[in-house]
Formats: C-alpha cells, structure tokens, sequence
C-alpha cells in the first residue's frame, strides 16, 4: 500500500513540475501515472547498479553525486517512455530531481510529526 502512495504521490510530483517547467511534457494522467511506476522500477533496480559503480565519486562530493544519479533515473525514465513523457535536457532533470527530492522530505518529515 505504501508504494501505490509513492506512486500517485510521484505522479502528481511529475504532472506538477510538467506544469511549472515548460522542458518537461507529460502526455496524459495515465502517463504520469507509468512514468512514476517506471521511476520506482528504476529506482528499485538501477539506481543501486549506479550508487555502486560512482560511489568514489559520490564519497568524494559528500553524498551530492546522489543527485546527478536520481537525475539519470529521471532521463532514462523520459527516454523510455518516448514521446508522452519528455524532458528537455540533463539541467532539467537534475532540477526536476532536486525538486522531487525537496518534495519527499517534506512529506517524509510531516508524516514523522504526526
């Protein structure tokens, strides 16, 4: 159940930024929804193969590489995806990224309140 939460949770995230970034374009909701759903995947599955091949990099930058990698999950998710879910450029996604992680704090942190 909590990953079905992280999956709409992410999908709004998505539509949100598709509409604050006019380099990021998703198709649909359904769009969304499988672009969130294959970010989890790729999350779950390559982001571990990535963390370990730079993890010199990512103890040499205190952790921060961790950012350039959530950013390559991002890309390959819109490369993946194709034509219904678009980003226009590495920056883009590193912001997307950034801001998709602020958002997951923030959540993470009001649900340890309660």
């Amino acid at each position: 159940m909590r990953w079905l939460v992280r999956i709409v949770i992410n999908a709004v995230l998505l539509l949100a930024l598709s509409g604050y970034f006019d380099s990021i374009y998703l198709s649909s909701v359904w769009a969304a929804l499988v672009a969130s759903i294959l970010l989890s995947f790729l999350n779950t599955f390559v982001r571990p193969l990535l963390i370990l091949l730079t993890l010199p990099v990512t103890v040499l930058t205190f952790g921060l590489f961790l950012f350039v990698i959530n950013a390559i999950t991002l890309a390959m998710t819109a490369w993946v995806m194709g034509s219904s879910f678009q980003i226009g450029g590495f920056s883009t996604a590193l912001f997307a990224s950034l801001a998709i992680s602020l958002f997951h704090l923030i959540i993470e942190s009001v649900k340890k309140e309660k």
